[in-house]
């Protein structure tokens, strides 16, 4: 009989224990397994080396957070059965099931699915599989379950994703901005009418959790070099996409099976070899793809494919203001000389974007102050550092990338 009661090493946390049978069954399935092939940050290794850490790990380090939280809430006195801390615990583990290859970075590309409703659907699969045991677990991730609480354990702007990833991604990727005081802010939580708030002693350290998001994604996600290395990946994917939107022939690879067919969330629904084919593709097959890419006929897939490969990022300047169409265009007619492409072609290396970057959203599950008289507030009005113009406050940039031989 397999020993289920497991103890993993982390290297954020020390040890974690898995300490229900289900969990480890879930882990072990080829879905989760799944995870361990793709990265976190996606192409953030080009900027720091170090950020090579996986949605696997990430998964089980939220899964760990909740555990802690789960355990300071029942000392609390917050009426929590044991079939809800399983469900939750579930919840949490498989919030990012439904990832695709490099995460957001091709979501919608490969299929017209949100992540999150791919991941329900892998739970309800799941489900099936484990004869109904997700239940609960399915129930609190898409916040029906009668206790409110539990969904925001899971998902909100206080839950353990945002907790684990910010303390995770600022470990391997060097950046000390995103340290938070993980510990002090789980033994802080607690819950008034059924809604997850912070103990009035844990204001400063939601304060700097607050910041720390807020510079994180300016130092982190929406680094301009990551930001460069996406356009790549997205154009190849795309160009894909194009030169193979007629093809008749079923395609050899699950990759090219979804990038020649146009799947929306009616054929994942109907036809379950479609999540099961989204459940083999990784972040090997579009590295192995694109190196293959790197030789073919078409110029622009093998230019977009080599320079992503070695480094060849475009260049890469962002403004607080959108940038000229005279500019754009100028730039687009250098690249249609130089490389003898059309117009429409120039597009795949010429193009702009937009960066926002805003800490807090009124609009979401705000987070609350209890104070020992029984008063609960929104962060912004407990705070005496962040106020609501600052939290309210969303920074916009704007970007256009354009190969560096064009560089002025």
């Amino acid at each position: 009989m397999t020993n289920k009661r497991k103890i993993i090493n982390d290297p954020v946390y020390g040890f974690l224990t898995i300490e229900d049978d289900i969990i480890f069954d879930v882990i072990s399935h080829p879905y989760f397994q799944r995870q361990r092939n793709i990265k976190q940050l996606g192409f953030t290794y080009l900027v720091y080396p170090g950020a090579m850490h996986t949605r696997f790990s990430h998964m089980l380090g939220a899964l760990n957070l909740m555990n802690r939280a789960l355990e300071v809430l029942k000392v609390k006195g917050v009426d929590i059965t044991s079939d809800e801390a399983l469900g939750v615990k579930l919840a949490i583990l498989l919030h990012d099931i439904g990832h695709g290859p490099f995460s957001h970075t091709s979501e919608y590309v490969l299929a017209e699915v949100h992540h999150e409703t791919l991941t329900h659907l892998f739970m309800e699969r799941l489900n099936k599989e484990f004869d109904g045991r997700l239940t609960t677990a399915i129930a609190i991730f898409d916040d029906t379950y009668p206790k409110h609480f539990l969904h925001q354990l899971v998902s909100s702007q206080l839950d353990m994703d945002r907790l684990d990833y910010l303390s995770r991604d600022s470990f391997f990727t060097g950046v000390c901005e995103g340290i938070v005081g993980t510990e002090r802010i789980i033994n802080m939580l607690n819950v008034c009418n059924d809604e997850l708030v912070v103990d009035e002693k844990g204001i400063y350290s939601i304060e700097k959790f607050i910041i720390s998001r807020r510079l994180m994604y300016w130092q982190v996600y929406l680094h301009k070099t990551v930001i460069a290395a996406d356009t790549l990946l997205l154009g190849a994917l795309r160009r894909v996409k194009e030169l193979y939107q007629d093809q008749n022939a079923m395609p050899d690879t699950p990759l090219m099976d979804f990038l020649t067919h146009h799947y929306t969330q009616e054929h994942f629904e109907s036809k379950e070899r479609i999540l099961d084919a989204f459940a083999s593709i990784d972040d090997n097959d579009v590295i192995a793809a694109i190196k293959a890419w790197m030789h073919h006929d078409d110029f622009i897939l093998s230019t977009l494919s080599e320079r992503l490969i070695n480094r060849r990022l475009p260049a890469i300047r962002v403004s607080d203001h959108p940038f000229p169409n005279e500019e754009i265009e100028q730039l687009r007619h250098q690249v249609q000389e130089r490389y003898g492409i059309t117009p429409q072609e120039s597009e795949y290396f010429v193009g702009t974007g937009v960066l926002r970057n805003h800490a807090y959203d009124f609009n979401d599950q705000e987070i609350r102050v209890l104070y020992k008289n029984g008063e609960c507030l929104d962060i912004s009005e407990a705070s005496d550092q962040l106020d609501r113009h600052f939290l309210e406050k969303q920074v916009t940039k704007y970007y256009i990338f354009f190969p560096k031989e064009f560089k002025q």
